[in-house]
């Protein structure tokens, strides 16, 4: 009964306690695109499933890089995320240029998640609408965090954001005590298998064309896999058998 009263602005909490146009960002990222996040001791691995908005058009970039030893993945707003993603070049490279080193891939989340909560508690700003996987490896090892319109982050081994992520998230929780020693074809091979699980029967299923692999890890930059560089691993889904990695 209170939520066309109490949620026209940001700054305004309901009787209950909430507030609604955060709840309202966080709504744009489970209706977003699918996307999966895994680490081992050695390497950070994100699979996204891109959308097309006709069959006309092409695919929407789900995976983006932001500097050689970070990247992300997105789900909601794609502009929202390119402003994230700009802020985290210009943070990463600021702090490479004054310091001589990589940033660490907690602080700059903390600081994308400062930057969220702002929009959380100012008059005449909105939530950003986008929540973001990112994958990093830094002195301390191989990070996953999750990023939300609330401000708030989060520590993962695995996780799974956007629409039909439970059923990703189900693949995880069954299998994720493995991940730590898998060899990087195998990380990337459990993140397909876990993408697959958020596709509807009725759909295509997966494609060189509407999946992205991002690799990170020990000695080995942030690098994307595309197109035809994902068809080792796509025909390898229902197999064992071990793959050598491509890349473009």
């Amino acid at each position: 009964m209170y939520r066309n009263q109490y949620d026209s602005e940001i700054v305004t909490f309901s009787p209950t306690g909430r507030i609604h146009q955060v709840e309202y960002a966080m709504e744009a990222v489970k209706q977003g695109g699918s996307g999966v996040a895994l680490k081992s001791n050695k390497f950070a691995v994100v699979v996204s499933l891109k959308r097309s908005s006709s069959e006309l058009g092409s695919y929407q970039k789900k995976l983006f890089v932001v500097d050689d030893h970070i990247g992300i993945l997105i789900s909601g707003l794609t502009a929202d995320a390119r402003v994230l993603c700009n802020y985290m070049r210009n943070e990463s490279a600021n702090y490479k240029y004054v310091y001589e080193s990589d940033i660490r891939v907690e602080r700059l989340v903390t600081k994308v998640a400062d930057k969220s909560q702002v929009h959380t508690q100012r008059y005449g700003r909105r939530p950003y609408g986008v929540g973001l996987l990112v994958a990093g490896y830094d002195q301390l090892g191989a990070h996953i965090f999750q990023t939300c319109p609330s401000g708030n982050f989060y520590d993962y081994k695995a996780i799974s954001i956007g629409s039909r992520s439970q059923s990703a998230k189900t693949y995880l929780e069954k299998n994720f005590e493995g991940f730590a020693t898998c060899t990087l074809e195998q990380l990337i091979l459990h993140g397909l298998r876990a993408l697959r699980e958020t596709i509807p029967n009725n759909d295509t299923g997966l494609n060189s064309k509407n999946v992205s692999i991002g690799v990170v890890g020990e000695n080995y930059p942030f690098t994307l896999i595309e197109e035809e560089a994902t068809l080792p691993y796509l025909n390898m889904l229902e197999s064992d058998e071990p793959v050598e990695m491509q890349v473009n």
